[in-house]
């Protein structure tokens, strides 16, 4: 699993042009869930994303997690975080996970994350064609890779 974290003032995900989901000050979690990906990389990533301690404290230090600046989540799939590059310069998405194991691994990474940071996520709609809109604080712009552990 990958993740592109984001240290927002605000994002939004709308679909059709509807509004579904918006978050105030927090993080922006795009998520995409690869082939042979399991419920470690979905425990590993949730516990490193409510502890990555990204929000400054009263020194202005990044010193704080989401949870301890009372941060929200907006948690959106993205299925384009699994591209291979490697040849030519198409995008490979071969790599990506069926819907049949990432929407699970999508759900309970969102279950997850609510219950470490004592805050209800907000989610994108899987497999959607979503805009995003966001206010990048900092800009801060963390990924996560589970199988690098990094």
């Amino acid at each position: 699993m990958r993740l592109v974290i984001q240290r927002v003032t605000s994002a939004s995900v709308s679909v059709g042009g509807v509004m579904h989901s918006s978050i105030g000050r927090g993080l922006l979690v795009l998520a995409g869930i690869e082939k042979g990906d399991t419920a470690d990389d979905v425990e590993w990533l949730a516990s490193k994303t409510a502890a990555l301690r990204i929000f400054n404290d009263e020194n202005g230090v990044m010193n704080r997690s989401v949870a301890d600046s009372g941060g929200e989540m907006l948690v959106v799939s993205q299925f384009t975080l699994t591209a291979s590059t490697r040849k030519g310069n198409r995008p490979s998405y071969i790599r990506a996970a069926g819907h049949e194991l990432a929407v699970p691994l999508y759900e309970a990474y969102c279950r997850r994350v609510s219950e470490l940071t004592g805050r209800q996520a907000a989610r994108g709609v899987f497999g959607a064609d979503m805009q995003i809109e966001l206010v990048n604080d900092g800009p801060v712009t963390i990924i996560i890779d589970s199988r690098l552990k990094e």
